[in-house]
C-alpha cells in the first residue's frame, strides 16, 4: 500500500505543476486577446473605407483592372491560408486548414489550378507532411502581426494577379482565415480578395442604408486603381491577420481554461484515491498491531501456565 500511495502523491504533484502552467498560459492569452481585439477594431474602419473607395472608382469608370474586372474564364487561383505558429489552441488551426482544403476542392472542381500561400508554421507543417506544394510561406509573427508583415505577404500575391496566367500569374485571390466574432466564437471563413465584387459591396452598402461617395479621378481612374491595388490588398490581409491572431488567443484561452479545469478534477480524483489508499494502509497497520498484540498476549498466557 505504501508504494501505491507514493504513486498517487507523485501524480498529484505532476498534475499540480501542469495546472500552474496551463493557468499561466490562460492568463497570458486573456491579456493578449484584449490587445488583439483593439487592433482589429482600429484596422477595420480603414479596410472598410478603402474597399468603399475602390468600389466607387470601379463603378464610376469603365476601366478594366485586375482589382475590379472579372476574368472571362478563370483558370488559376491563389489561396492564402492564415494559421498560427504555435498550437495549444484547440481546433483553431485544424478548422482553418479544413476550410482551405474545402475551398481548394471547390476551385479544382470548377477546373481551376490552385496556388497555395501559407502564413504560420502549423499550416505549413500540415502541407509539408502531406507533400503538397506551397508557393510561398511566412512565419514568426502570427501572434502579433504588423502592417509590415502584411505588406510582405501581399507582394507576391499582387505580382501574381498582375501577371498573365501563362507566365505563372493567377486570375483571382482567395483568403482563408478565422474571423473573430466573440471570446467564445471564432469561425474559419474564406473570401475572395481579388477581383473585388463590386455588386456585393454595393448591395451590402445599400442594405446598411449607406450611400457610396462620388469621386473625381485625377489623373485617371486606372492610375487611381493602380495606386489603390497594393493598399487594398495589404489592408485586407492585415485585417485578416489581426482577426486570426485575436481568434487564436481566444482559442488558446479557452483551451487552457479547459485544461486547467480538467487538471483540477484529476487532482481531486487522485486525492480521493490517495486518501483511500492511506486509510487502507492505516487500517492494515492497525490490524497488524492488534493481531501482534493478541499473539503476544496468547504467548504470555501460555508461558504463565
Amino acid at each position: 500500500m505504501g508504494a501505491q500511495l507514493r504513486v498517487y502523491k507523485r501524480r498529484i504533484r505532476s498534475v499540480t505543476a501542469t495546472k500552474k502552467i496551463t493557468k499561466a498560459m490562460e492568463m497570458i492569452a486573456a491579456s493578449r486577446v484584449v490587445k488583439a481585439q483593439r487592433k482589429v477594431a482600429a484596422s477595420t474602419p480603414y479596410a472598410t473605407e478603402l474597399t468603399r473607395a475602390v468600389t466607387a472608382v470601379g463603378t464610376g469608370s469603365n476601366t478594366k483592372h485586375p482589382l475590379t474586372t472579372e476574368p472571362e474564364t478563370a483558370t488559376r487561383s491563389a489561396v492564402l491560408l492564415l494559421t498560427s505558429d504555435r498550437g495549444l489552441a484547440g481546433a483553431f488551426n485544424s478548422n482553418a486548414i479544413k476550410a482551405a482544403e474545402q475551398l481548394t476542392e471547390r476551385l479544382e472542381a470548377a477546373g481551376k489550378e490552385v496556388d497555395t500561400y501559407i502564413v504560420g508554421r502549423r499550416g505549413l507543417a500540415h502541407y509539408n507532411f502531406r507533400e503538397r506544394k506551397v508557393v510561398e510561406s511566412w512565419s514568426g509573427f502570427t501572434d502579433e502581426p504588423s502592417y509590415a508583415d502584411a505588406k510582405n505577404v501581399a507582394v507576391p500575391l499582387i505580382e501574381a494577379i498582375e501577371k498573365e496566367t501563362a507566365e505563372g500569374g493567377v486570375d483571382e485571390i482567395h483568403i482563408v482565415y478565422t474571423e473573430f466574432i466573440s471570446m467564445m466564437t471564432q469561425t474559419a471563413i474564406d473570401s475572395r480578395l481579388l477581383p473585388l465584387s463590386l455588386e456585393e459591396v454595393a448591395e451590402e452598402s445599400s442594405t446598411k442604408g449607406e450611400i457610396l461617395p462620388l469621386f473625381d479621378f485625377e489623373p485617371s481612374a486606372e492610375d487611381v486603381l493602380d495606386a489603390l491595388l497594393p493598399r487594398y490588398v495589404e489592408s485586407r490581409i492585415y485585417n485578416a491577420m489581426l482577426q486570426s491572431a485575436a481568434s487564436k488567443h481566444a482559442a488558446t484561452r479557452r483551451a487552457m481554461k479547459s485544461a486547467t479545469d480538467n487538471a483540477g478534477d484529476l487532482i481531486n480524483s487522485l486525492s480521493r484515491l490517495a486518501n483511500a489508499a492511506r486509510q487502507a494502509e492505516i487500517t492494515q497497520e492497525i490490524s497488524e498491531i492488534v493481531g501482534g498484540t493478541a499473539a503476544l498476549a496468547d504467548a504470555t498466557a501460555g508461558s504463565d501456565k
